[in-house]
């Protein structure tokens, strides 16, 4: 594929590996802006490189709004120093509260793999008992 190739809805799906309709509703949240042919939707490298970032920040978390800020400061024109700085706010943001519920889910596996291990010396015993009484 070219870089500059037009790519119709469904190359973009394939390639992405997402919906049709979550291309539509990117395009509605104005987070993509294809090219209009009448009911067809023509995407250029520049959505393809937004789609990118947008399943990225997805990915790590991000929210539509956050990623539609972090898109729109591309035009600053400032070399995306702008856009550079920002995102890497946001990513520390978010890194602290991906490391915080990282945290919160080891101690809750630590807490509920010392209950079930509890409740394995419970039913042992009580398999003992019965066994002893039987």
């Amino acid at each position: 594929m070219t870089e500059d190739r037009i790519m119709t809805i469904r190359e973009m799906c394939d390639v992405f590996e997402v919906t049709p309709r979550t291309l539509r509703f990117y395009e509605q949240k104005e987070l993509l802006f294809p090219i209009r042919e009448g009911q067809k939707r023509l995407y250029t490298r520049r959505d393809r490189a937004r789609l990118k970032l947008i399943l990225r920040g997805k990915r790590f978390g991000f929210s539509l709004e956050e990623i539609r800020q972090l898109l729109d400061l591309y035009h600053v024109g400032d070399q995306q120093q702008t856009q550079l700085q920002r995102s890497y706010e946001v990513a520390q943001d978010r890194l602290r509260d991906l490391e915080k519920q990282r945290d919160d889910l080891t101690k809750a596996i630590d807490e509920l793999t010392d209950q079930m291990k509890w409740a394995e010396r419970m039913l042992a015993t009580l398999a003992q008992k019965k066994s002893a009484a039987g």
